[in-house]
């Protein structure tokens, strides 16, 4: 009986809303449920993510702990969000839940650019993505061209200055206590401008 490696499992709150017995989410068995979702056979879904079809097999097996880069490959090819591979199917409306993480226990994602600590990661089928997040960049040569997804953003500065870019709009600087909400389809990036790393708090929805 092949063991899944438990770096690949995902914890995630039970459909009943118990968030004190989680059961685990098979990132291997969501990758290859998304894969066949789209009627794609591995060599088409390693193609369309870039990915060696060796690389897709093992992660859809259990047998690789994938990178961030990989996943956001991953997500790029299979037209959804990092956060989508970690979410269960809606299977109904679910009420009364609720999830806490304590300061910096969050799930660590670090870029070149920023340092994301996604928060209540545990719970699944979640409407919105919440993280912190340090920004380490200073320029936007940083960035290779604009980030851009679907759905709508809510960005908040807890510590720092930053400069908030976006596609359509002029430059704006922020600082603690400063606030934004945009179309998350429109290019953005956002640097620290202050000596130190800003750290900002960003709301994703994810419908």
């Amino acid at each position: 009986m092949k063991k899944t490696d438990p770096r690949t499992l995902i914890r995630v709150a039970r459909e009943a809303g118990n968030a004190e017995n989680p059961e685990p989410l098979d990132l291997g068995a969501r990758v290859r449920e998304l894969r066949k979702a789209q009627g794609w056979t591995l060599e088409q879904a390693a193609r369309q993510a870039g990915l060696a079809r060796s690389t897709l097999s093992k992660i859809e097996n259990g047998q690789m702990s994938p990178t961030f880069d990989a996943l956001r490959k991953l997500a790029v090819g299979l037209q959804i969000t990092v956060p989508q591979l970690f979410s269960q199917p809606r299977h109904g409306q679910v009420n009364g839940r609720m999830v806490t993480t304590n300061s910096g226990e969050g799930m660590h994602q670090v870029t070149t650019t920023y340092e994301h600590e996604l928060l209540a990661e545990t719970l699944s089928r979640k409407q919105m993505l919440p993280y912190r997040a340090r920004i380490r960049a200073r320029s936007m040569e940083e960035f290779d061209g604009w980030v851009r997804h679907d759905g709508e953003e809510f960005l908040y500065v807890l510590t720092g200055v930053i400069r908030l870019y976006t596609e359509y709009y002029e430059p704006f600087e922020m600082r603690r206590g400063d606030s934004a909400y945009y179309d998350a389809a429109m290019g953005h990036n956002v640097i620290s401008i202050s000596p130190e790393d800003a750290m900002i708090l960003w709301v994703t929805s994810l419908t």
